[in-house]
């Protein structure tokens, strides 16, 4: 009898064991697709304009269109920028012990990874304390893009992509 009552209670502890231990990566993948929700805005199919300026005067301007997806259960975001002057993969992420985002975006001529935070409705990639990317929407619900250097203690427009939804 002593035999049985061990084996039950052996059996319960692995039946608890085994269920945290599934449960684990599920919390762990539930925090990072929380905050992938937070960047919801951002999916869909754009097409638009991206602009750039030489100081403060339009430099050039080309049509240009961005698919905005999630993938891997919602746990990253991938986009694709097509312009003229501009191809461009980018990856994503949130990465939960650094408690910020990745930007990773890949070139032609190769690749960079850049840290974001989201915050105030605006997901801002900073390539250097003085170069800075900056994703939000407009009042009507257009995606923006826009670049800015930190130019004598003031930021300073280089780009703006302003793209409307053609497909979600």
């Amino acid at each position: 009898m002593k035999r049985y009552k061990c084996t039950i209670l052996n059996l319960s502890f692995l039946f608890v064991l085994i269920s945290l231990l599934a449960l684990q990566p599920i919390v762990a993948q539930t925090i990072q697709q929380e905050k992938m929700q937070h960047l919801s805005f951002l999916i869909g199919e754009w097409e638009g304009i991206s602009t750039t300026y030489k100081n403060d005067t339009i430099a050039t301007q080309v049509a240009a269109v961005t698919k905005i997806s999630y993938k891997l259960d919602d746990s990253i975001i991938a986009l694709d920028l097509q312009a003229e002057t501009l191809q461009l993969h980018t990856v994503i992420y949130y990465d939960d012990k650094s408690k910020s985002y990745s930007y990773n975006p890949f070139y032609k001529g190769g690749a960079a990874k850049y840290t974001a935070q989201f915050s105030n409705d605006k997901l801002i990639v900073s390539p250097s304390k003085t170069k800075r990317f900056i994703f939000t929407t407009t009042p009507d619900g257009d995606f923006l893009e826009y670049g800015e250097i930190l130019v004598d203690g003031e930021w300073q427009l280089y780009f703006k992509d302003v793209f409307k939804k053609v497909k979600y």
